[in-house]
């Protein structure tokens, strides 16, 4: 079994952590994944920087910049990776955009994930519909899970659609803004959580976008299974480098 499916098994709210590959400094790509898994997170995704990042918010698109600057490819983060799985067993997801990866091939590209043991993918540019038409074989064939986002907009017929397709989890964008941390959630952000959960939906849901604190990842998970947290551990690398990573988990998990 795909081990974020068997994540997801758990019996518990999930903490999955966003972090830039090759930021703050190129090498710390393994050092910051071997930390997480020893503060207890439960998946980490891992960003493929790439030089325009619609959907992140400023702290994110820095990051990706930077790490482009600091010598960062789709090659070197393989690379990095290589011997991964000799030193953790967590659910490792790939998150990115589409482009750098029809640029490696798509087909190389999910075969190097297998190879290294990565778990899954998040491309929040690739449509449903080609996905489904062009590359879910490809994407099943080398035992990937590919992970689909919905936000407050989504139709319920097209969440539906997506439940129907998804193999892992539905990745449940907070609000239609970019990526970046907030202090809380609206009413607004309450109503789609509730909304979400009353569709009592097949695939299980973790909550992305906004979540920086204690305080919002409770309110994320109320309903959901867990969430992700990316600009705040993000800052916390540029303000403090790898050396903040453990404080910073532990401020979350005091819950």
């Amino acid at each position: 079994m795909n081990r974020i499916n068997q994540k997801l098994q758990e019996n518990k709210k999930l903490l999955s952590i966003y972090f830039t590959a090759g930021y703050p400094q190129l090498n710390d790509t393994v050092t910051i994944i071997e930390q997480l898994e020893k503060e207890g997170v439960d998946m980490i995704e891992i960003g493929l920087p790439f030089s325009d990042p619609l959907a992140d918010g400023p702290t994110i698109q820095a990051s990706s910049t930077q790490a482009l600057h600091n010598g960062m490819t789709t090659q070197l983060l393989f690379d990095q990776l290589k011997d991964i799985r000799e030193t953790v067993s967590i659910p490792l997801i790939a998150m990115g955009y589409f482009n750098p990866m029809l640029q490696y091939g798509v087909e190389d590209f999910c075969a190097k994930c297998e190879e290294i043991g990565i778990d899954g993918l998040i491309l929040p540019d690739l449509p449903l519909a080609e996905y489904k038409e062009h590359y879910q074989a490809t994407f099943e064939k080398y035992g990937l899970i590919n992970v689909f986002l919905i936000t407050p907009q989504t139709s319920k017929e097209r969440v539906r659609e997506i439940d129907e397709a998804s193999n892992g989890f539905i990745y449940m964008v907070s609000s239609a803004s970019t990526t970046g941390a907030k202090t809380g959630f609206g009413n607004e952000q309450t109503d789609y959580f509730n909304r979400i959960a009353s569709l009592k939906l097949e695939s299980p849901q973790i909550v992305g976008f906004g979540i920086s604190n204690t305080e919002t990842f409770k309110a994320a998970t109320k309903t959901t299974n867990g969430a992700i947290i990316g600009s705040a551990f993000i800052k916390t690398l540029t303000e403090k480098g790898t050396e903040g990573i453990s404080e910073f988990i532990q401020g979350i998990k005091r819950h």
